[in-house]
């Protein structure tokens, strides 16, 4: 399983958004992760999310620690994970 990373694409596994991508956008602990989808490409939104209840994929985006929906957005664009990330 890849580790989970700033960057990484996930894929939610529990609650009203499972199955939809996610990026990793901050590391909290050894429990949680701060996910965007962003809300514009896949309808997540920014929030907490526990460890379990994401599922790691391999691929990843060139962003920096809290990055800004507007800056996940770009960076799906510009590593052509746009599409990736509106499949579900």
């Amino acid at each position: 399983m890849p580790a989970i990373e700033i960057g990484r694409i996930c894929v939610k596994t529990h609650g009203r958004e499972k199955g939809k991508k996610c990026v990793v956008v901050d590391v909290i602990d050894d429990n949680f992760v701060i996910v965007t989808g962003p809300s514009s490409l896949t309808g997540i939104r920014r929030r907490r999310t526990n460890l379990g209840h994401i599922q790691a994929t391999e691929e990843m985006l060139d962003l920096k620690k809290g990055a800004t929906d507007e800056e996940v957005a770009k960076a799906a664009d510009k590593g052509k994970k746009t599409s990736f990330l509106k499949s579900s």
